[in-house]
């Protein structure tokens, strides 16, 4: 798993900031709309990118529990391999690195709202 696949990150509508520059206006009852959406459109577009981030964050807490259930079963000569544990490792090692580049992506993002002048 690459980690430059975090751009477009749930939602093709997501953009990249490192590629281009967001386009912000202020719509008709005087919000800011990013790129041209009304307030429910970016509404959803921002649940869908947090509910993206939620499945992530269990899917790496089930190879986490994986690879120690293999560990386990390793300890205890229940295994008849390590072949086993090698890949369970693997797949947890790769999903931890994964969501901590989302958690790492989601703290950039609110620090640079954090810098906007109202």
């Amino acid at each position: 798993m690459d980690i430059q696949s975090l751009y477009n990150v749930g939602d093709t509508r997501v953009i990249s900031s490192q590629n281009t520059h967001m386009i912000k206006q202020l719509d008709e009852k005087g919000e800011l709309s990013i790129l041209g959406e009304d307030s429910s459109d970016a509404n959803s577009l921002f649940r869908n990118v947090l509910n993206s981030a939620i499945n992530s964050i269990n899917v790496t807490n089930g190879y986490l529990s994986d690879a120690e259930n293999e560990k386990i079963k390793l300890a205890l000569g229940e295994t008849q391999n390590a072949h086993d544990l090698t890949i369970a490792l693997s797949k947890a090692s790769t999903a931890l690195q994964y969501t901590v580049a989302v958690r790492d992506r989601f703290l950039d993002a609110y620090k640079e709202i954090m810098q906007i002048n109202v």
